[in-house]
């Protein structure tokens, strides 16, 4: 996820030339401090590795510097692990010529990866830090793969990093019956469990693996440590173009299948792992996302349309001017995109929320809604009940000449509006003026890899809110694969969808995104349990086999 945070500005600012060293956490972005996102928004010079920018940059102000951090040792590309070039001196270069730097670590500062050298090497050089702590990888990706490191009883536990543990570390682990969480590699777990076993633990203790933790990527295997090379073996997990990728194994009663079965809350979200085709805006998708996010899906939005001004906007303009002069009684915004079609207006003739004083405004949705409550304006009228021009006309009240001054009605909205909301406000004995504020085009085809992910079965689901949602997203980009879940608004969307030679898997019990969203979580869930009850492992709908039929399902 990327909340908008307040503008730098609001922040204490940081005396110039300092350096900030930040806990990344894990790898989920949810795990971010409150202050780690106070001390990004206010840094000029971001550093990080690659794949910790992806987690921290969003919360960084527009323009920040991220210099590369370039690879030194080119043999040890590889083995996938490259050396990069000193952190340490871009840090304190940036930090000498008076830049607020902040130097994100992947896990914790003082735990993961080298920044007590990195801090020793500004105390040494004068150059003042502070550091934000984060969530350390020995601790958060055993927390989200449902293995607690203690209990009531209270344990010992022992952190080793592999790559660095000497004989010495190995024999005192090895000799305890501690809860020993071990920091190394994938095709590493195997000579880490020889190593505790050699000294003194037994070949049946418990033992979990996680790759990619607390991100929708992690991967956990059960074993012991006897057996924890025969099951990478038998199920193909090694060799692997992966074997390099850091792990966490945690090794202790702790970790044991049974218990891990109860507590594994993230990987048993109802579409973890999932990717789901979003055919809407960024703009418009951005609560629905974070809504398939909580269900452990990872959306990609891809516009199907664009938005463009009207052919003709004298009738727009005309219709501005007349709501500032008095010529309406409401304003009825049906879209976000009406509300910023008219915002634009306003800002082009210098006018703010305040040109609407005096005047009704009624919003079809909650999204609507919320795009007028950032423009400054409250509405008066929301649907108490369906979501939709129906639900706005059943709440809207008839003109009565008594109490309304004006009987006219101000509607701007997209050129191929439907006339639902038009016929009943006449009906209601209102005069409407309805205004084309802005165009509905087809967007421009995503990239290839896209097109290719559609056609060629690499989404598990993709969410259709409208009959043009899959007009447009067939005609730019192919008919999704037999296997990708299909998921629909309404029976007006469905019908279009196997007019298309769509299969309908979900149907939304109401014309609702957010119950959509919830319905397809319902599917994920049913078919997970149902995996789990005939003993077949949970696989997500890509990794079916093509022509799989199923059955559509309401919630």
């Amino acid at each position: 996820m990327s909340p908008t945070g307040p503008a730098a500005s609001d922040f204490p600012v940081l005396p110039a030339g300092h350096v900030t060293f930040l806990g990344a956490g894990p790898g989920d972005p949810g795990l971010l401090t409150l202050r780690a996102v106070e001390a990004l928004a206010s840094a000029d010079v971001l550093v990080a590795e690659p794949h910790v920018l992806d987690i921290v940059r969003c919360h960084a102000r527009a323009g920040v510097s991220t210099p590369e951090l370039t690879v030194v040792d080119v043999s040890s590309t590889a083995v996938g692990v490259p050396v990069l070039r000193d952190a340490a001196n871009l840090v304190m270069e940036a930090a000498k010529g008076g830049r607020r730097v902040v130097r994100a670590i992947s896990g914790d500062p003082g735990l993961d990866g080298s920044g007590g050298a990195e801090m020793l090497a500004c105390a040494a050089a004068g150059v003042p830090f502070e550091v934000v702590p984060g969530v350390a990888n020995a601790v958060g990706v055993p927390a989200y793969a449902g293995v607690p490191l203690r209990d009531a009883q209270g344990a010992d536990v022992r952190f080793v990093d592999a790559r660095t543990a000497s004989d010495r570390c190995w024999a005192e682990v090895g000799a305890s019956d501690a809860t020993a969480v071990v920091s190394t590699t994938l095709d590493s777990v195997a000579a880490a469990a020889g190593e505790l076993v050699s000294a003194g633990r037994k070949p049946d203790t418990p033992l979990t693996v996680t790759i990619a933790g607390t991100t929708t990527r992690q991967r956990t295997w059960t074993a012991t440590l006897g057996t924890i090379a025969q099951l990478f073996k038998q199920t193909k997990v090694l060799p692997s173009p992966d074997g390099h990728q850091p792990v966490i194994a945690v090794v202790g009663e702790r970790s044991s299948a049974a218990q891990r079965e109860q507590l594994a809350w993230f990987e048993s979200k109802p579409m973890f792992g999932w990717n789901v085709l979003v055919p809407r805006t960024k703009e418009q998708a951005a609560s629905l996302s974070d809504q398939l996010r909580s269900y452990g899906a990872v959306p990609h939005e891809v516009p199907t349309i664009a938005v463009e001004p009207p052919r003709t906007p004298q009738q727009m303009e005309r219709a501005v001017k007349g709501l500032v002069t008095g010529r309406y009684e409401w304003i009825a915004f049906t879209s976000v995109n009406a509300v910023k079609a008219v915002r634009e207006k306003f800002e082009e003739y210098g006018l703010d929320a305040r040109a609407f004083a005096g005047i009704k405004v009624a919003a079809v949705g909650e999204q609507t809604a919320a795009a007028l409550i950032d423009f400054g304006v409250k509405p008066d009228l929301v649907p108490s009940g369906e979501q939709s021009a129906a639900g706005l006309l059943e709440d809207w009240p008839p003109y009565d000449p008594v109490f309304d001054p004006i009987d006219r009605v101000f509607l701007p909205r997209a050129d191929i509006a439907t006339e639902t909301l038009v016929a009943g406000l006449i009906e209601l004995g209102w005069e409407v003026d309805d205004v084309t504020a802005y165009r509905t085009v087809r967007a421009s085809p995503p990239p290839a890899d896209t097109r290719e992910a559609i056609k060629g079965g690499g989404f598990d689901a993709v969410l259709f809110t409208s009959s043009s949602t899959v007009r447009n997203l067939v005609g730019i980009a192919g008919k999704p694969h037999n296997v990708t879940v299909i998921a629909c608004i309404g029976p007006a969307t469905a019908k279009t969808a196997e007019e298309h030679g769509l299969r309908v898997d979900v149907l939304s019990p109401e014309p609702s995104v957010h119950k959509l969203a919830e319905a397809l979580a319902a599917f994920g869930a049913q078919r997970r349990d149902a995996a789990k009850e005939a003993g077949d492992p949970v696989t997500r709908p890509s990794e079916r086999r093509p022509g799989a039929r199923r059955r559509r399902t309401t919630t």
